[in-house]
């Protein structure tokens, strides 16, 4: 099942002060971004973050989920606290890095 732009936009709103916040639609889910990284997936209305050090302290109980098919498990987060949100979106950005640009042969 694919994700509602909705619910992306709604996602997007709650973290809207942890950067410069974009999204790419990919296979009918999507990927967020802070300041160019990928910060959070949205798979099936559920978003979700990968399992870093830096998240754990913002996620004791949090329940964890498979995003996608052979995806490793990630936290799946809880959208409606903007403020924890948006700190832990900055936390993942410090730790992330860019993605490589693809070059054409």
């Amino acid at each position: 099942m694919a994700s509602d732009i909705d619910f992306v936009n709604y996602v997007i709103e709650q973290i809207k002060n942890a950067g410069t916040i974009t999204y790419k639609k990919m296979f009918g889910e999507y990927l967020i971004y802070s300041n160019g990284k990928p910060v959070i997936f949205v798979c099936d209305n559920t978003a979700f973050v990968k399992i870093l050090d830096c998240v754990k302290p913002y996620m004791p109980n949090a329940q964890k989920g498979l995003p996608y098919k052979w995806a490793k498990e990630h936290y799946i987060v809880d959208i409606d606290d903007s403020e924890r949100l948006s700190q832990m979106v900055r936390e993942i950005e410090k730790v992330t890095p860019l993605p490589k640009k693809k070059t054409n042969k």
